[in-house]
């Protein structure tokens, strides 16, 4: 073989050699954002839970004293109907 030929062949297989590596890093880098991209959904799938968790804290908070004002309001209604010669 002569010099153009071991020089050609060199190319041809560096050539190959980069596209391989190109692809490999490809497909690297293709997981990494996938991976990436589910670790955010995650993160933001997490906040809304938690912002939701709060504003329902907050909902039987209010529900609890609604319902504390109510059984009072009931018992100062029963209390009354007694006093007034009646059976509640």
């Amino acid at each position: 073989m002569d010099a153009t030929t071991v020089t050609v062949i060199g190319v041809l297989g560096s050539a190959l050699v980069t596209g391989l590596a190109a692809m490999y890093a490809s497909r690297i880098a293709g997981r990494s954002q996938r991976e990436g991209n589910a670790v955010t959904g995650f993160n933001s799938l997490t906040d809304q839970l938690q912002e939701e968790r709060k504003e329902l804290r907050a909902d039987v908070a209010q529900l609890r004293l609604e319902l504390a004002t109510s059984r009072a309001e009931e018992t100062r209604l029963k209390l009354l109907v007694q006093q007034l010669g009646g059976t509640p």
